[in-house]
C-alpha cells in the first residue's frame, strides 16, 4: 500500500511540474508601478516569488516585494567622552561609560564623577545652542 501511494504521488508531482512549465510564461507583480520605479532608479527590490493558482486554475509566478521601512538614524552624538559618549535618540538621552579596571576603585569613582559632570555640561550646552 505504501509503495502505491509513493508511485501515485510521484506521478502527480511529475504531472504538476509539466503543467507548471507549460503555463508559466509571465511573472505577475503586485504593486507593479512602485516596483518598476524602484528598479528604474537602479536600486534592488527584495521580495518573494511564489507559485500561485489563479481563479481559472492556472499556475502563475507571483512576485511580492517586501514592505520595508526606510532606515532612520536612531542616535545623534552629543559629546564624545574620554571613556564613553553621550547620545540623543528620539525618546532618550543615553550616557555610556566603559572604564578599565586597572585604574583602581578610587580613580574609577573619580572618572565616573568627572564624566557625569561632563555629560551634564554637554546637555546644558545643547539647550542653549
Amino acid at each position: 500500500m505504501e509503495v502505491v501511494t509513493r508511485v501515485k504521488m510521484a506521478k502527480f508531482l511529475h504531472n504538476l511540474h509539466s503543467q507548471i512549465r507549460q503555463t508559466m510564461k509571465k511573472v505577475f507583480l503586485n504593486n507593479e508601478s512602485e516596483i518598476m520605479n524602484v528598479l528604474e532608479s537602479g536600486r534592488i527590490v527584495e521580495g518573494r516569488l511564489a507559485l500561485v493558482k489563479d481563479f481559472d486554475g492556472d499556475w502563475q509566478i507571483e512576485f511580492r516585494a517586501y514592505r520595508r521601512k526606510p532606515q532612520q538614524r536612531k542616535n545623534w552624538l552629543i559629546r564624545k567622552l574620554e571613556h564613553g559618549w553621550v547620545k540623543e535618540s528620539v525618546e532618550r538621552i543615553k550616557v555610556y561609560e566603559s572604564i578599565p579596571k586597572e585604574l583602581g576603585t578610587v580613580r574609577v569613582m573619580a572618572v565616573i564623577d568627572r564624566e557625569t559632570q561632563e555629560a551634564k555640561d554637554a546637555l546644558v550646552d545643547r539647550e542653549f545652542y
